[in-house]
């Protein structure tokens, strides 16, 4: 193999010419990644002058990974990448090795891996990336999901494969943190984060960038000790320990550094725990539910003393309205048009504020009754029209995402 682990104090040119190719192309990635915006005139400057990018575009992407100004920097990446090596090669090509170089290269990608498995991983055990489908979720039609919308919603469906996904995440980075063990750990990584890429392209998720920089870190790990690897499940072959080169022999720096690890580790996890679970216990399922929560299904709509007729085409008459988080709500129309209101109820006095931006308005525009807990009724003014609702609470077994729970029998399939 062109790289390896094991010392050696001859690498041969092919080997020191890869070295230097990945080694400039992932620290520049890694340098561009956390100080990318500060490039933002040059860069924008070449994708307008070389790529004839002459659309407007944001530097941040606000929130997608994959945006304009994310490809540009890949591009500069590898041209950079380019010019770099060409001369590093011609600068330095009488040098014998690179073992000190690639032991601490390796040791930062291992560092960059283990934080992100830590994180992607953890978002996942607690349920946070992939939330359960909403309620507004569960009343749209599939034909109305993204891509992405479907993918989050597959996902989020089931809290025990989010913990599966999750914990084969923070499995490969702990195993990354003793060097004896990150074969294994970046073996597991490449594993679940080409799962994560072919996710990320076939529902256009838009970390597609990312994704495929952590798949090829851990690629890169693993492949230094691949010849092992193929020793033993390809060619039948016995193996043997492996001669880590290591820069520093001194026993009491590994004692400090193996004490390092562990104190970090234990803060991370017990800070990754307490953070998991405060936040899922206010953004989780197991949230406290707001007064009135539930989907609201429209029987009668009065506005202004005329019954409006329940028309599909009617984007006035209100079909759902959707409790789900704390001082907001959904207002669903006939036509399937969303509209979202700041909501605050008042349930000593039987009030409701209902606006777009609280803090423009004080007095409560409605009074309801709720005598049932499936009925309510609601009278005020709205957009300066008298409205009359009676409404009735939507049972969440319904839909079959709600009630069709883990079976292990089953006769037949059931694929609804």
């Amino acid at each position: 193999m062109l790289l390896t682990q094991e010392y050696k104090e001859y690498w041969s040119l092919s080997s020191k010419l890869v070295f230097r190719l990945i080694f400039t192309y992932f620290s520049l990635y890694l340098f561009f990644r956390f100080t990318g915006s500060f490039f933002e005139t040059p860069f924008k400057y070449i994708g307008k002058s070389i790529l004839d990018i002459t659309y407007n575009y944001h530097v941040n992407g606000e929130g997608s990974g994959d945006n304009t100004y994310a490809y540009i920097t890949l591009f500069m990446n590898a041209i950079l990448t380019v010019f770099i090596v060409v001369f590093w090669t011609f600068m330095d090509r009488k040098r014998k090795s690179y073992n000190t170089l690639l032991y601490w290269f390796l040791a930062l990608l291992r560092i960059i891996l283990i934080l992100s498995m830590f994180l992607y991983g953890s978002v996942k055990i607690f349920q946070l990336q992939f939330p359960q489908p909403s309620l507004i979720r569960l009343l749209e039609p599939l034909g109305n999901f993204s891509p992405m919308g479907l993918a989050w919603t597959y996902m989020g469906y089931s809290e025990g494969f989010n913990m599966f996904t999750g914990f084969m995440e923070v499995l490969g980075a702990l195993l990354l943190i003793p060097r004896r063990t990150q074969t294994l750990g970046a073996f597991i990584i490449m594993g679940v984060m080409t799962h994560v890429a072919m996710m990320n392209f076939m529902f256009d998720i838009p970390v597609k960038l990312l994704s495929s920089h952590l798949l090829a870190m851990a690629t890169v790990i693993f492949m230094t000790d691949s010849q092992r690897f193929v020793n033993v499940f390809f060619k039948n072959r016995g193996t043997t320990v492996l001669n880590y080169y290591h820069p520093v022999k001194d026993k009491t720096y590994h004692k400090a550094i193996f004490w390092i690890k562990t104190i970090v580790l234990s803060i991370i996890i017990i800070g990754v725990g307490i953070y998991g679970h405060e936040a899922e216990q206010k953004q989780g399922p197991n949230r406290e539910k707001p007064f009135l929560y539930g989907i609201w299904e429209t029987s009668h709509f009065i506005k202004n003393g005329d019954t409006i007729a329940p028309l599909i085409t009617d984007r006035n008459r209100w079909k759902y309205i959707i409790v789900e988080y704390k001082d907001k709500v959904t207002v669903k129309a006939m036509n399937d048009k969303k509209y979202h209101y700041d909501f605050v109820v008042d349930s000593t006095s039987q009030q409701i504020k209902l606006y777009r931006g609280l803090s423009e308005y004080d007095d409560f525009n409605f009074t309801y009754e709720h005598s049932n807990p499936d009925d309510l009724k609601l009278k005020g003014i709205f957009l300066r029209d008298t409205l009359k609702i009676i409404l009735k609470r939507k049972d969440l077994n319904d839909f079959n995402l709600k009630s069709r729970g883990f079976r292990w029998i089953n006769e037949t399939p059931y694929n609804k």
